[in-house]
This record gives structure tokens, C-alpha cells and sequence, in this order.
């Protein structure tokens, strides 16, 4: 990858709110009276355990989720629910998990689709496309793949790809569903430097779900801590990843330090054999 500032500037952020979000599956609500604001320029990092209901909330504001009752607004009041597919694709875009592999289909093939909300109805003229292609490209450090067949990519270099669309779309918001998964540990760290340039230099207001709780502390200006389909904590890291919190949250002791090179929150789960001193009777 090459860093964010070397590209051309990007759009200009827009502010995604969604309040009073709540989504039903077979009956049953998932998701209880959330509310979840991405500003431009900062990153929003969603965590929670297995089924907390963060994807859920995250696919709802990206409007591919119909929920129950929900308010989503972009910017000064706009009704985000009320925009046309193409002109809500043009403000925000959204990396999912688990896309199937395309077939036929060349890296620069898949990634110029991300442009599709700027084309013509029929197709159109893109006069920014070609470059805006070659960015996104370069950006997730998959230009050297451009002319090969994306049915033979390994899965993290796939997910590099499916990125690229979602950066040669040139939205104001993007939206990330785990998107470290598959990568390796170069790529993830890669790929966290990437969000935190998108929003400082381009002043994009970045939603990701995160699993990992070092990720999330180390790339978000703010987290979202779900449970059980509610938001418990929102707020800067050290204020919502604290460990009697997240303890109880996931159900398992989880201790929080500082990492001494990097200054950043660090979490350890740890469970009945954790550590050697404990299992020998030495400490409490």
C-alpha cells in the first residue's frame, strides 16, 4: 500500500446518524433502540461479542438491513432512508464479509465496479473513473494484480480487492464488516494505517466492526461496545474498553494495560490455565 496522502484528495466526509435503531429476525428483536453517529475524519470502531448485533447495526445504516424503526440521517438532517440507491451509494460505501469469489473477471474488472454509482444510467461516461480505479488500487497494494483473473487470488488478496471497489466508489463514509479477516498480520496493520489515513487525511468518517480489541483501541478515535443487541458504552477507548466492563460484557476476566511502545490500550483474556504462577497457587 502506499499512504493515503499520495493519492489525489478524496470526497469530502459526510456525517451518517442513526438513531432509534431497532431490527427484527423471524420476530424476535436483535437490535434494541441503537444509535451509532460516524463523524468525517474520525474512526468508529464497533466491538462487541459473538451476536452482540454490532454487523447487524452496521448493514441497517449502510441501508442493506430493513430494521423495525430506525431514523438515519447524513449531514445537515438529510433523510438518508429517502435517498435513491445510487445518490445513498455515492455518500457511503460498504465492505462486507464472506463476498463470494467473482469468476471471469480481472482485478481491475471488480474494482471498477465500485464506480457504478457514477456512471450514466445506461452506463455512461466516468470521466474520473480510470483514475479513480488506479488509486484504489494502489492504495490496498493490488495494482500489480490488475490484469489477473481474481478467481485466482488468495483470500486476503481478495479482500484487498473488494476494498479497492469500495474506495473507487469515492464516498464521504465507508463502512468495514471485519475486514482484517483472511489478512495476514502485515495486511491487517496495513489496513488499519489505511483507515486512520482515509480519515486524517481525507477526512472520511469510517465505521468498522472489529473483533479484535487491540485493533479497535489502536485505530478508533471512538468505540461502540454492543451486548445482546444493545449499546452499553460509547465513547474514546480508554473510557469504554475498561476491564470490569469488558468482563462483563464477554464473560470472561479480561485485564487492560498500556502497551509501553506504543502507549495504546492493550486487553488480555484470560482464562482458567492464563498463567503459570496462578495455576501453581501464588497469587489470588
Amino acid at each position: 500500500m502506499i499512504p493515503a496522502e499520495e493519492a489525489a484528495p478524496g470526497p469530502r466526509g459526510h456525517q451518517l446518524s442513526a438513531t432509534d435503531v431497532t431490527v427484527a429476525y423471524d420476530g424476535a428483536d436483535v437490535v434494541h433502540d441503537a444509535a451509532l453517529t460516524l463523524r468525517p475524519g474520525e474512526v468508529t470502531a464497533l466491538v462487541g461479542p459473538n451476536g452482540s448485533g454490532k454487523s447487524t447495526l452496521l448493514r441497517t445504516v449502510a441501508r442493506l438491513q430493513r430494521p423495525r424503526s430506525a431514523t438515519l440521517t447524513i449531514d445537515a438532517g438529510t433523510d438518508a432512508l429517502a435517498l435513491g440507491p445510487r445518490e445513498f451509494s455515492r455518500r457511503v460505501a460498504l465492505l462486507l464479509q464472506g463476498r463470494p469469489t467473482p469468476s471471469g473477471l480481472s482485478v481491475r474488472d471488480v474494482v471498477e465496479f465500485g464506480r457504478y454509482p457514477h456512471r450514466g444510467r445506461w452506463g455512461g461516461a466516468d470521466p474520473g473513473g480510470r483514475a479513480a480505479v488506479d488509486r484504489a488500487l494502489a492504495l490496498t497494494g493490488v495494482a500489480e494484480l490488475a490484469d489477473r483473473g481474481a478467481e485466482h487470488l488468495s483470500g486476503g488478496q481478495l479482500q484487498r480487492v473488494w476494498l479497492a471497489g469500495c474506495l473507487a466508489q469515492e464516498t464521504g463514509v465507508l463502512l468495514l464488516d471485519e475486514p482484517t479477516t483472511y489478512l495476514d498480520l502485515r495486511y491487517q496493520v496495513e489496513l488499519l494505517d489505511l483507515m486512520r489515513d482515509l480519515a486524517d487525511e481525507h477526512g472520511i468518517a469510517v465505521g468498522v466492526v472489529l473483533h479484535d480489541l487491540d485493533q479497535a483501541a489502536a485505530v478508533a478515535d471512538r468505540i461502540v461496545l454492543l451486548a445482546a443487541g444493545r449499546v452499553v458504552a460509547e465513547g474514546p477507548p480508554e473510557d469504554v474498553l475498561t476491564p470490569q466492563r469488558l468482563t462483563e460484557v464477554y464473560g470472561i476476566r479480561i485485564e487492560v494495560d498500556t502497551d509501553p511502545l506504543t502507549g495504546r490500550l492493550r486487553t488480555r483474556a484470560l482464562g482458567r490455565h492464563h498463567t503459570r504462577s496462578e495455576r501453581l497457587g501464588t497469587t489470588s
